[in-house]
């Protein structure tokens, strides 16, 4: 009897219904609330943009009814032509300049036989921890009328003239280049250190001599790399907006991302339709490079040689003309930090910003350094950034840790969610400005002009940045421990925090420090988001710029810049040790 009862509850029990498998599946509901939160993140931007484009603004900001009205003006406005114009011929040159400047000394510092390689090292990461605002501004006092270039131009030559118009598009475009060439330096090393030198020597021996072993062999191997970060920066410069609004905008001289600035600020009620329009079209041309991008990135490996494991390229020989390359990386050193870190300091001890003049000397003083280590508007500038980027950075490594996760072992889902946190990649930074303004103004809660804000839109921003250290992180860790853990009992997420999170340790930390650093220096998104109480370091630099504070505005970015710069010195470190 109480056998027959036993099998009884047994058959009940099997016919009871159970739970789907999958709803029992913890890496199921992993790639649903990961779903949830970037389709909250991302989405609402888009679809208001692109709303706002094709839909009438009422006076209250309200949707009126459907329109075409702000492409077609967008469309038939003379300005519009010349300033795309402005654009491409900006970011095509600064583009070349970048590329000579950072590729030479990377193929000089890695494959040759010259000193001092540790101070173009040293260039590029103390440039890496500076702001860009303060770079340009420092550029600004150097090539300005009564700079000390012209003045020594003069002094030389006799002439009342300039040497270089800096409010010119020449001007935009060498500082511009000048702001890029540390990364084209940084990218384009891990190429040359790995090229294998016998094809280099074996072009020496065949009776090529220097140049030509360069062009022919060098570059040509390098070539689809080059491309690709050529495009790369190309598009970065199309959504540039620091140099635009510092030395464009004085200069009469606009390009697409100072026009939709300005019609958003300059425009009393903010001319939200016509914004979105300009934004929309900025954000086809951005995706269309980027599609382009990734093609080319594909190829980057076209002309890879096969190496050991522990190969190490030699270095190549320039024999007499290894003093020229030294004199070149000195030159770089002098040219991109040691005379704007010279400008920034004479304007720090000046009362106020002033030419290089003997009878100037009697004036210097630490004021304005007294000034920023009292001033509770600076320390309030410096606790928001630091705030910010901090939540930015953890958020978007923590979101992208398992996004790569899932996308890297082709989890169902992964591919959606790699999608959805690769697509602020295509969006300017200007342009996301634009759209999170729009939908911070749409919600019900009252978070435009907070810390918050500047902190979400930070965190989509940099997504894609989080994910390409985290997808890679994971490709290089076999599945066989995942496969282990699994065996031993563990469950997904067990594994990932025991297992997969250690290892990554040094990618995730590393993607922490660089889009930490990013956001500090972020200054497209907040000039449209921060509000009174949420200003941060770069928007605080813009407004000092613009008022006339340069003193101030040296001293406090020298104080900020050496700060960020142990930060960039701990991540190349942290990078270095991972590569």
């Amino acid at each position: 009897m109480a056998m027959t009862e036993q099998i009884s509850m047994n058959r009940a029990g099997a016919e009871a219904p159970s739970l789907p498998r999958r709803s029992r599946n913890p890496t199921f509901w992993l790639t649903a609330v990961l779903g949830v939160v970037l389709a909250v993140l991302v989405l609402p931007s888009v679809a208001i943009l692109i709303a706002r484009s094709v839909m009438i603004t009422n006076p209250d900001a309200s949707f009126g009814g459907l329109t075409i009205a702000h492409f077609t003006r967008f469309f038939t406005t003379t300005g519009v032509l010349t300033s795309t114009y402005n654009s491409i011929v900006f970011a095509v040159f600064s583009t070349v300049v970048a590329l000579l400047f950072g590729g030479a000394q990377a193929w000089l510092v890695e494959r040759t036989n010259m000193r001092f390689k540790p101070l173009a090292y040293m260039t590029t990461i103390i440039s890496l921890g500076t702001p860009y605002i303060l770079y340009v501004g420092a550029w600004l006092f150097l090539l300005g009328k009564a700079g000390p270039i012209n003045d020594v131009f003069r002094m030389v030559t006799g002439s009342r003239g300039v040497l270089i118009d800096v409010y010119s598009m020449f001007g935009m475009v060498l500082i511009e280049g000048f702001l890029w060439s540390p990364l084209v330096f940084l990218l384009l090393s891990s190429t040359f250190r790995v090229a294998n030198a016998d094809l280099e020597e074996a072009a020496r021996m065949s009776g090529a001599n220097v140049f030509q072993t360069i062009w022919n062999v060098s570059i040509k191997m390098a070539m689809p790399a080059i491309l690709a970060l050529a495009l790369f920066v190309f598009i970065r410069a199309v959504e540039a907006f620091e140099v635009p609004a510092m030395v464009g905008m004085p200069g009469g001289i606009d390009v697409l991302t100072t026009d939709v600035y300005k019609s958003i600020k300059e425009t009393i009620p903010p001319d939200l339709g016509y914004a979105s329009a300009y934004s929309v079209v900025l954000l086809v041309i951005v995706g269309i490079l980027l599609y382009f991008y990734g093609k080319l990135a594909k190829n980057a490996g076209k002309y890879s040689s096969i190496t050991g494991k522990s190969f190490r390229p030699r270095p190549f020989n320039l024999g007499p003309y290894r003093w020229v390359a030294e004199a070149l990386v000195i030159f770089n050193f002098v040219l991109l930090l040691l005379l704007p870190l010279l400008a920034l300091l004479w304007l720090a001890l000046q009362p106020f910003m002033r030419a290089i003049r003997p009878s100037a000397f009697s004036a210097m003083s630490f004021h304005n350094f007294a000034t920023v280590f009292s001033s509770e508007y600076y320390r309030d500038l410096a606790v928001n950034t630091i705030l910010i980027g901090a939540i930015a950075a953890t958020a978007a490594v923590v979101i992208t840790f398992f996004v790569g996760w899932l996308s890297a072992r082709r989890k169902p889902g992964g591919v959606v969610l790699d999608q959805l946190a690769t697509a602020p990649l295509i969006f300017p930074g200007i342009v996301m400005g634009v759209a999170f303004l729009m939908v911070f103004l749409s919600v019900p809660v009252p978070i435009y002009g907070t810390l918050w804000a500047l902190a979400i839109a930070y965190t989509v921003r940099y997504l894609p940045y989080g994910l390409r250290y985290s997808y890679a992180g994971v490709l290089q860790i076999h599945h066989e421990l995942e496969e282990a853990a699994g065996v031993a009992g563990a469950g997904p997420l067990t594994m990932l925090r025991r297992i997969m999170a250690p290892l990554l340790s040094p990618a995730l930390v590393s993607a922490w420090l660089f889009i930490f650093l990013i956001a500090t220096k972020e200054l497209a998104v907040a000039a449209l988001l921060a509000g009174p109480n949420s200003q941060v370091v770069a928007v605080g630099m813009y407004d000092l710029w613009v008022n006339g504070q340069g003193g101030e505005l040296a001293a406090f970015g020298l104080v900020w810049a050496a700060v960020m710069t142990c930060l960039a010195f701990v991540f190349y470190a942290f990078a270095r040790n991972k590569a």
